[in-house]
């Protein structure tokens, strides 16, 4: 294992789901996984038993997640930046998730690639029963910032939809799912993407407070579906001050799923 991710930053060890798994991530460089990644985890039925991948994993808060609520799932971590897949790997090899390493891999790959190029980095089409991703889905304009990891976690390419979603496309089996967090903003983009890739899809909007709009949607699709979009009622986060509201600190710490199932 290199060392660049020690040397960059201080690291800091974090407990999620009350302790049943644990991230090691930078302390003040790069991405730090906080309640989005563990939103997108809760997107996965909670008897899911397949192969997921999970795009853009960073240090592996959302891949982590789903193996820490579904006991029969295996999970690929899928990063591009060597330095967020040094996280990763020291992730891994905390004590804390002794009990989920078996089931839980490291791919260091770009998830852009297309074609031969693609599966010869590791992703083969059709070889995956899940896909979860958290694409940087911020402008630039948004998230101005030295940092080079965070900027690469944080702000959004051209296309960038466009492009993790058809590599989802190739890498889940037919009738497979998709599980996608942005901003709601991104919605056009998403939408377009996913025509003729993955249908029946939900979406659920999460709001801070009941009377704020929402500041992130969570997608959930199927590959070669084709039923109806639907449109699910909210996720409230906070009920009265700072607290998390019943139903969400629920799913922040695994101990339920974000559709109900």
């Amino acid at each position: 294992m290199t060392t660049t991710a020690p040397e960059r930053a201080a690291v800091t060890a974090d407990a999620f789901h009350r302790g049943n798994f644990w991230l090691v991530q930078p302390r003040d460089a790069g991405h730090r996984a906080g309640m989005d990644a563990l939103m997108l985890a809760a997107a996965v039925p909670s008897d899911f038993r397949g192969h997921l991948a999970d795009f853009g994993a960073g240090a592996g808060a959302a891949g982590l997640a789903v193996a820490s609520r579904c006991p029969h799932a295996t999970v690929t971590l899928v990063e591009q930046s060597p330095e967020m897949a040094d996280f990763a790997r020291l992730t891994l090899a905390h004590e804390g998730n002794a009990h989920l390493k078996a089931r839980v891999s490291l791919l260091e790959a770009d998830v852009m690639l297309a074609g031969k190029a693609r599966a010869a980095a590791g992703l083969s089409d059709n070889s995956c029963d899940f896909v979860i991703m958290n694409p940087p889905f911020n402008l630039s304009r948004d998230r101005a910032t030295p940092d080079e990891l965070r900027r690469q976690a944080h702000v959004m390419e051209d296309g960038l939809f466009e492009r993790w979603l058809r590599s989802a496309a190739a890498v889940v089996r037919p009738r497979g799912g998709l599980a996608l967090i942005a901003r709601p903003q991104s919605l056009p983009q998403i939408l377009a993407a996913l025509c003729g890739r993955f249908g029946s899809a939900e979406i659920m909007p999460i709001h801070p407070r009941a009377d704020d709009a929402a500041i992130r949607i969570v997608l959930r699709a199927r590959r070669a579906a084709r039923g109806a979009l639907a449109l699910c009622p909210p996720l409230v986060l906070h009920e009265h001050g700072h607290k998390l509201s019943p139903r969400a600190d629920a799913v922040s710490n695994g101990r339920a799923s974000l559709f109900g199932d």
